[in-house]
């Protein structure tokens, strides 16, 4: 659509360009005219008698007005859109920590792609991906982002009227930096601080300078989620058993008092509070417990509190746990999650509906923030682009008064990303298998732990017997497939996908092929595993980690692919013993196959068994052997 715009367009201009070079609209002197207009009021997109017209309140939804005009004007036919925004801040919080760090280029292709949906903020999780003066194994080989690369993200979103800004770790989760021997003088436990030396409160004030600088946003997330650990090490050692909270309030005070210097603003995650409040203080989401008068008086209420929740259906629940933070007298903000975590594929049956509650509890009581969580646990082997629909989700709930508009966000999804809702929502059949519950509520992740378990060792196979994994993966595939359009930008994001379940149709129940075919002295069929099977499941293998490195080599950084490289290596490489081992066996070399003598026992207490869907596991080195990867004689 060919367009020229009249009006103030000071702070608009960059933004416009930007956006024009994907080609789904021109500046072009023969083009609509689009009268743009500030208002105080909503945003309001139309075309009438040949003219269009954009009336926003704030920046960002400028964007979101101009990707509306070109969605509905293209057809020449008039209309006319108004939107209240009913969350005032909306945005992606990219996992910039669990060795997938977007490039540039692609860090810049997703803010253009927010933009449209008329997203406003975006969170940059980095534990210790950003560079530190004098810390030289501060995000050592782990694609961390000069201060130059940080300026130019801040830069690229500023002129969409996005506010970039960063999320860190001043407690725990820094397992990868506390790992370097040199740095340990930092350490209590394998991912906490030693809290209360000058030197920690050296680097918290070194860490709070240097990723404070690159960016306009006086906002700066801190962390401190998940500090089980907090205490229990080197700090024991040193000063005796201390209250946990009393540790965290201390090492608190001291991180607010450098943010505060500075003139930042802070938020923090709400979990270990909310930990504090339960019986055994362990219990995240306890909706019964409250927070006591003197614990709630000692949390300084100039801190946000991020409540992140990712899995709940009930907007109950969410009620309870937004009132539970109301006497900390603080600014609440929350996030949900989009399921990309510990998969190939995106949980979309969970996070949407999980979403579609939290969002609807958060109007109903004025929270006013919201981030949708990308997180990459356990090395990523998903991404941030097939979870645009779920960053969709929130920005039409955002602009939602009541209940979520289906056709709309099929309609908006398609605009922004030019992928249709049918083909984002077969990523969900990855892991929405056989045996898993209704809108895979129990997270189960089979199209990893299927890829990367052993075939004679067969890990996993006593929760999947009799659940028809291969048809199901062979059915996926083709409607994958089928789902394509080559001409689109985005089309190659369903390259990795397709070839998994191709490798998954012969490899997720080849264990208990063999296992059967060995119990019953059926060496003609453990043969012909041997000889054609297994090959070609390594050959498919092969393939599905070619086309993962050219996907991650477009998305991200290069470091970090060495780690998903090394694991299918490891499949490839156990796929060819296991076919020599069989051979071995079937031509009379050896007496027995040990591996398959074993029993098959059932993984853990997450399987069909109990209704807890097909299965869970949070790790690699889990799913591939139950022998030692590695062993640390002291954690701590």
């Amino acid at each position: 659509m060919k367009l020229r715009f009249e009006g103030d367009l000071t702070e608009l201009l960059a933004g416009i360009r930007a956006l024009s070079q994907d080609n789904w609209f021109s500046e072009s002197e023969d083009g609509v005219l689009v009268r743009v207009e500030p208002s105080t009021g909503n945003l309001e997109v139309g075309l009438e008698q040949g003219k269009a017209y954009i009336r926003y309140g704030h920046k960002h939804q400028f964007y979101r007005g101009l990707g509306l005009l070109v969605q509905h004007g293209s057809s020449g036919q008039a209309f006319h859109i108004e939107e209240k925004q009913h969350i005032h801040t909306v945005g992606p919080m990219f996992d910039l920590s669990r060795n997938a760090v977007l490039t540039l280029d692609s860090f810049k292709d997703l803010l253009r792609k927010t933009a449209l949906m008329g997203m406003n903020s975006v969170m940059l999780y980095m534990e210790d991906t950003y560079e530190i003066k004098d810390e030289p194994y501060f995000g050592y080989m782990r694609g961390r982002y000069s201060e130059a690369e940080l300026r130019e993200i801040d830069d690229y979103a500023y002129q969409f009227g996005i506010e970039a800004f960063p999320s860190i770790q001043t407690l725990a989760h820094l397992e990868e930096f506390l790992k370097w021997e040199p740095v340990r003088e930092y350490k209590d436990t394998k991912g906490a601080l030693l809290v209360g030396t000058e030197k920690t409160n050296q680097l918290m004030e070194n860490m709070i300078e240097a990723v404070s600088a690159p960016f306009r946003s006086r906002k700066v997330h801190i962390g401190m989620d998940e500090a089980e650990e907090l205490g229990r090490g080197k700090y024991l050692d040193n000063n005796g058993y201390v209250e946990r909270f009393e540790i965290m309030m201390a090492h608190l005070d001291k991180v607010l008092e450098i943010v505060r210097r500075r003139g930042l603003k802070p938020m923090m995650w709400s979990d270990m509070f909310l930990k504090f409040t339960s019986a055994d203080g362990t219990e995240h989401f306890d909706t019964e417990s409250q927070f006591s008068e003197s614990m709630a008086n000692r949390i300084p209420s100039d801190v946000d509190m991020v409540y992140w929740d990712y899995n709940h259906m009930e907007e109950e629940h969410y009620d309870k746990l937004i009132a539970k933070h109301r006497p900390l007298n603080c600014n609440l903000v929350f996030a949900g999650g989009v399921w990309v975590f510990n998969t190939f594929g995106v949980n979309y049956g969970m996070s949407l509906n999980a979403t579609d509650s939290a969002l609807k509890a958060c109007k109903r009581a004025g929270v006013g923030e919201v981030y949708a969580t990308l997180w990459g646990d356990d090395g990523m082997e998903s991404n941030p682009y097939i979870a645009l629909l779920g960053l969709q989700f929130y920005a039409e709930h955002a602009y939602a008064e009541g209940e979520l508009d289906q056709a709309k966000l099929a309609e908006r999804v398609k605009f922004c990303t030019g992928i249709e809702m049918d083909a984002y929502m077969l990523m969900k059949d990855l892991d929405e298998t056989p045996g898993a519950e209704p809108n895979n509520e129990k997270q189960s992740n089979p199209c990893k732990f299927l890829l990367y378990q052993d075939v004679l060792l067969g890990l996993f196979d006593k929760q999947i017997e009799g659940l028809e994994m291969s048809a199901h993966y062979a059915k996926v595939e083709q409607a994958i497939r089928s789902s394509r359009v080559p001409e689109a930008e985005l089309d190659y994001i369903f390259d990795v996908p397709e070839k998994l379940c191709g490798v998954l149709k012969l490899k997720s129940e080849i264990g208990i092929e063999l296992k059967h075919a060995y119990d019953a002295g059926d060496k003609e069929t453990l043969r012909r595993i041997a000889v054609e099977v297994l090959p070609a499941i390594a050959a498919g293998v092969q393939d599905l980690r070619a086309a993962h490195r050219k996907q991650w080599l477009r998305m991200f950084k290069p470091f970090g692919w060495e780690v998903i490289d090394i694991r299918y290596g490891g499949v490839i490489n156990r796929l060819d013993t296991a076919s020599m081992r069989v051979m071995d066996y079937v031509e009379g070399r050896i007496g027995q196959i040990e591996e398959l003598e074993q029993e098959r026992l059932v993984y853990s207490t997450t399987n069909r068994f109990n209704n807890k869907g097909a299965g869970w596991c949070s790790f690699y080195y889990r799913m591939a052997s139950p022998n030692v990867f590695f062993h640390v004689m002291n954690p701590f």
